[in-house]
């Protein structure tokens, strides 16, 4: 039987939802709205590509809907006419489903609510100025490599909730979806996660920090387009940590996932975290 999902209040006055199988809300306790404009369509650069005139968007883990809708709301006041094409993956319909049915959108300009509304009954949409769909099921399965796209939101449960969507292979996919000069973003810092995007051949960098001390990731095959890392996060890509973690047929199980990881660390004679930690700390 389905969760149902009460609207949590976070601190911007917006909206969210906890998700008892996960353990964990949707977004941080700061702000789901303004979470989803810094971590997401900020960091992408939508406001400046929307004089390109036509946009395309994968929005991993839908969710809610906030980030598609931070999205919309950042290309249209930047270009109005700019055409935009979406793909949103989400493993549970009860949740957009439910979004809407609270009316969690309601405070983005129109036409947003109405054209997600649309989506989330619809599946799929065909308007003059946005054509999105909404598939269902594992992403792992349901991600689409011939779809490329200018910006993409990796935005699954936290990695030790949910390694099947922060592995080397499906990061890997996702990065085939990735133009050129297209930007994926993630509120996740993990090094694990770090290392994953590293190996799918993309460079990464520092989001702004949301409502938390540590920053999120961006990442890009243009690595003219992003800040350099710090050499503190350097060396952190060098401990244990950041060990990724694997799914060679992008179908095992969460526990299976983790045992691979735990004994590549056990064999791996990289230093802790801990020892990285406090190596830094002597240094500041």
């Amino acid at each position: 039987m389905s969760q149902q999902f009460d609207p949590w209040i976070t601190d911007d006055g917006s909206y969210t939802f906890f998700s008892e199988e996960f353990g964990q809300t949707f977004h941080s306790r700061y702000g789901a709205k303004e979470e989803s404009i810094f971590k997401y369509a900020i960091p992408t650069l939508l406001a400046k590509k929307a004089s390109r005139g036509h946009l395309r968007l994968l929005d991993i883990c839908y969710g809610l809907g906030y980030n598609t809708a931070a999205a919309l709301a950042t290309i249209w006041r930047s270009n109005p006419n700019c055409t935009v094409e979406i793909i949103a993956l989400e493993l549970d319909q009860t949740v957009p489903i439910s979004a809407i049915e609270h009316h969690l959108l309601a405070d983005w300009e129109e036409p947003i609510p109405q054209l997600l509304a649309r989506l989330v009954r619809e599946e799929t949409i065909d308007t003059p100025r946005l054509t999105a769909q909404l598939i269902l099921g594992d992403a792992r399965k349901t991600i689409d490599r011939e779809f490329t796209a200018d910006a993409i939101f990796l935005d699954p449960f936290s990695p030790l909730s949910c390694p099947q969507l922060w592995t080397v292979e499906f990061i890997d996919r996702v990065a085939r979806c990735c133009a050129l000069d297209g930007i994926i973003a993630t509120y996740s810092c993990a090094a694990a996660v770090r290392s994953a995007m590293i190996q799918a051949g993309l460079s990464i960098a520092d989001s702004i920090p949301v409502g938390r001390k540590a920053p999120g990731t961006i990442a890009s095959f243009n690595p003219e387009l992003l800040p350099p890392l710090s050499p503190q996060e350097l060396e952190h890509l060098q401990t244990r940590a950041a060990i990724p973690y694997r799914d060679p047929t992008l179908s095992d199980s969460m526990a299976e996932i983790f045992m691979r990881r735990e004994l590549e660390q056990v064999d791996c004679g990289l230093e802790t975290t801990s020892q990285w930690k406090k190596r830094w700390r002597r240094v500041s």
